[in-house]
């Protein structure tokens, strides 16, 4: 046999499995238990055995991601060093207008931020407005409790003499003369409020009353005072049915007693509009 004729060596093996591959081939192995009680159970090792590849396939991917970031970056640089000048010109021209383009769009959200501040403030005082007449509307409705000067008026029926017209004009009166809100007798009274019932035995929203009547007004105490007393008032209508009325002037009274808010039952808000 020649020499050509010779069959080839074989190669010489690889050190190890991980000679030819570029990055090693990491083993695991279960983890013995420590607690002594024997070995592992096998699903505990099959758990084990997951979470150990899933952690290498994740380092293999991140390895990955970071080699082809280099990669590109060389590649970039390269291809810059070898552009001819009018490339670098366009290139660069290219990252004016993005930059221009990036400045602009910072200028819109600025002035979308100060327009959406300005809105802000603008609806917060239109909160509080809102907020204001909702308090309004409730101490006039007597579904808030309100403060404030005003006048205690006291009327006295010795003789179950008062009707349900004399403490309707009583009521009324009171409204015409600048009363905010009152009470009589711990009952508030309201838009709807009913006097019902007869002389000694009245009612006001279906809770009794008993004489002496105490009234709690707020309004201008000296206005209120004047008008009730005109005559012909019904202070002088109180007396002439063997009545008495005294009016006092107060600084501040409290007005504690509430309403439940009336809710319309076929009315409803105008949508039109």
């Amino acid at each position: 046999m020649t020499e050509d004729e010779r069959p080839a060596a074989p190669e010489e093996p690889a050190d190890g499995p991980a000679a030819d591959s570029p990055f090693p081939v990491p083993t695991a192995a279960p983890v013995p238990a420590t607690d002594g009680t024997g070995p592992v159970a096998p699903a505990s090792r099959r758990r084990r055995d997951l979470r150990a590849a899933a952690l290498i396939g994740v380092l293999t991917l991140l390895l990955g991601f970071a080699l082809a970031v280099q990669v590109r970056n060389a590649d970039e640089a390269q291809v810059l060093a070898g552009a001819r000048e009018e490339d670098l010109v366009r290139i660069l021209d290219e990252l004016n207008s993005r930059e221009e383009r990036l400045r602009a769009q910072i200028a819109e959200q600025r002035t979308a931020l100060q327009e959406l501040s300005g809105s802000g403030s603008r609806t917060g005082t239109a909160l509080e407005e809102a907020r204001r007449q909702a308090e309004a509307f409730g101490i006039l409705n007597g579904t808030l409790p309100a403060q404030g000067p005003g006048i205690t008026l006291t009327i006295g029926d010795p003789s179950d003499e008062v009707r349900v017209r004399d403490l309707l004009d009583v009521i009324q009166e009171l409204r015409g003369a600048g009363a905010e809100t009152m009470q009589v007798d711990g009952v508030r009274i309201g838009l709807s409020s009913a006097v019902t019932g007869s002389a000694g035995s009245l009612r006001v929203d279906g809770t009794g009353l008993r004489a002496p009547y105490e009234f709690l007004v707020i309004g201008d105490p000296q206005g209120i005072e004047t008008a009730m007393n005109i005559p012909g008032g019904v202070v002088q209508a109180i007396g002439n049915r063997g009545g008495s009325a005294t009016i006092e002037q107060s600084e501040l009274l409290v007005v504690d007693a509430l309403r439940p808010l009336d809710r319309p039952q076929y009315a409803a808000p105008d949508e039109d509009d």
